[in-house]
């Protein structure tokens, strides 16, 4: 079962059991795939599901953030509820020992020197770890990695 007919059968066990946050969070994650699907006239993989599902976690993470500032907790535990739904989506992630041995390797590969080479690096370890690690750690392991270097 691809992870888009999981969503699904999700949203329907999600009606039946009238959980209308989770019912909610899942038809936007499903408005948000169908969008990427009519727009680019595609039919969606499981690893740009995973794509779409990071970048709504990261929109939810900034709204949390504007909102706390703004002292809106009730709508802040809204965006985290919605958090919380959305990473059942996403597959196992690397810790960060993993993420570190990982961008070592890569930057050793590409024989990267500095910070200079921080674009080219970013590009191959986007194509190795996208959906298995957050790119925010990733990106500071990146530049721990090249200022080492």
């Amino acid at each position: 079962m691809s992870l888009k007919e999981q969503i699904t059968s999700e949203m329907k066990d999600a009606m039946r059991a009238h959980d209308s946050e989770r019912l909610s969070t899942i038809r936007m994650l499903l408005a948000a795939i169908k969008q990427k699907e009519v727009d680019e006239r595609i039919t969606v993989d499981d690893a740009m599901v995973v794509a779409i599902v990071d970048k709504l976690i990261k929109q939810r993470k900034d709204s949390v953030a504007a909102y706390e500032q703004a002292g809106r907790s009730d709508m802040a535990e809204k965006e985290n509820n919605e958090i919380k739904v959305l990473q059942t989506y996403l597959p196992q992630r690397m810790s960060e020992q993993e993420v570190a041995a990982a961008v070592a390797k890569i930057v050793a590969d590409l024989g990267a020197s500095g910070p200079g080479d921080m674009g080219k690096v970013m590009g191959a370890v986007k194509q190795q770890l996208a959906g298995k690690a957050d790119m925010g750690m990733v990106s500071a392991q990146v530049k721990k990695a090249l200022a080492g270097a």
